[in-house]
């Protein structure tokens, strides 16, 4: 994109995708096009080798013909995304995430990721990013996250405001990695570090007043999720529209994911909905399975979104996790309630939750709750281990760790 400044990779020879164009405007022959056609279009786009109009171009046409919306165009862009992403040792990561694995129930002690593509408009707290720290108590986390985009408080921004001192993500690089694992269950994958190339694609979606593939891709790009077989056990996945659950299920199938499930609230929420039925889409084994979820099916009370939707600033946000993480929000709060649904499911999902016993220390009572809700799953138990995070300081210790642990990189 001719707005950058000359890099290695700018150097490169230009691309003219210009016949793809033609061929993919709805007036032309969008149905002859194929997705890897356009994974490799969009692969020169993080290279720098199409020009700015060209690529706006691409990415209206993907809008407009609803290319971007088909499950094998976001498998096959998540794959080229990867390709292009920093590189991880994965011998190196490989080595520590397996003397760190605590396998528990069905959970193998693999990384597992909770993200969502946002664009819901319903500026809710950060409950992803809340909910990723907490099941670090039991899990290894490897959360995915940017700075925001369409909403007020993005994941990076969160982090980036909490006190007294602030984890250090920008530093926690492909040749740093290893080393936050062998230290830490949390890590903070800053998408900016590890998907270079996209910072030629920046200026150009800013300028888009639609969101566009990237907004869908991302959340399909955790750059951990690299090998075979694979360092990424689980992960579960929110979206902002109904009819994108069943395209994300199909895109992960096609990635091969065995573990994961999409989520979308009934308000069109990128989250388990704390207010009322949220769809899902679990996949298991490679098969998916699609049923509803309630606040009910976690054992707790739904509480209408107003409540969980202040809209505030990543400062006052971090506040609030401070709060949860030291266990000074009430046990009844909403926005607690929230969070320890949203990590629930990540733990069912994960497979903690079908363990038959219980020893997790730390005030654990070591009562395992066994009743199964929709789609088989324990989510009363995962709500049990959730809220054990934060009452036994768990969540809180692990989060210290990794803070202590991102501060001791050396500035690059």
């Amino acid at each position: 994109m001719s707005s950058q400044t000359a890099t290695a990779p700018a150097e490169l020879p230009p691309v003219d995708i210009k016949p793809l164009l033609s061929r993919l405007w709805p007036v032309g022959h969008p149905d002859t096009v194929s997705p890897d056609e356009i994974a490799n279009a969009i692969s020169y786009f993080f290279t720098n080798q199409v020009s700015d109009v060209q690529a706006g171009s691409l990415l209206m046409c993907l809008h407009f013909t609803g290319l971007d919306r088909q499950a094998e165009v976001l498998s096959r862009t998540a794959q080229a995304m990867l390709k292009s992403a920093a590189k991880i040792d994965v011998d190196e990561l490989r080595k520590v995430v397996d003397s760190r694995r605590r396998p528990e129930g069905d959970y193998q002690g693999g990384l597992v990721d909770i993200v969502g593509t946002g664009g819901d408009s319903h500026n809710t707290f950060n409950i992803s990013t809340t909910s990723s720290i907490l099941a670090s108590s039991l899990l290894l986390i490897a959360k995915h996250g940017n700075k925001a985009s369409t909403s007020k408080s993005g994941s990076a921004d969160l982090l980036n405001c909490m006190t007294p001192l602030p984890p250090k993500i920008s530093l926690i690089t492909p040749s740093t990695i290893s080393l936050l694992y062998s230290r830490s269950n949390y890590g903070f994958l800053f998408a900016p570090v590890f998907h270079p190339g996209m910072k030629y694609v920046a200026p150009i979606r800013r300028q888009l007043p639609w969101r566009t593939i990237f907004n869908l891709v991302g959340p399909l790009a955790n750059p951990t999720d690299i090998s075979s077989p694979p360092l990424l056990e689980a992960r579960m996945i929110g979206v902002a529209r109904k009819d994108i659950g069943p395209v994300f299920a199909s895109a992960l199938v096609m990635a091969g994911a065995k573990k994961a499930m999409v989520v979308c609230g009934d308000e069109e929420l990128d989250e388990i909905s704390c207010a009322g039925e949220t769809l899902c889409w679990r996949i298991v084994d490679g098969k998916t399975e699609n049923f509803r979820l309630h606040p009910r099916d976690f054992g707790l009370p739904a509480h209408p979104l107003s409540e969980v939707s202040p809209g505030k600033e990543p400062q006052e946000n971090a506040a609030i996790l401070t709060r949860i993480l030291n266990g000074e929000v009430p046990d009844d709060d909403p926005i607690l309630h929230f969070v320890l649904i949203n990590t629930a499911a990540l733990f069912v999902v994960a497979g903690v939750t079908e363990a038959e016993t219980s020893d997790m220390g730390y005030g654990d009572d070591g009562k395992v709750i066994t009743e199964r809700g929709p789609g088989g799953g324990r989510w009363k138990e995962g709500v049990r281990r959730a809220r054990w995070a934060v009452k036994s300081g768990e969540a809180a210790r692990q989060w210290a760790r990794f803070v202590e642990v991102t501060n001791s990189f050396p500035e690059e």
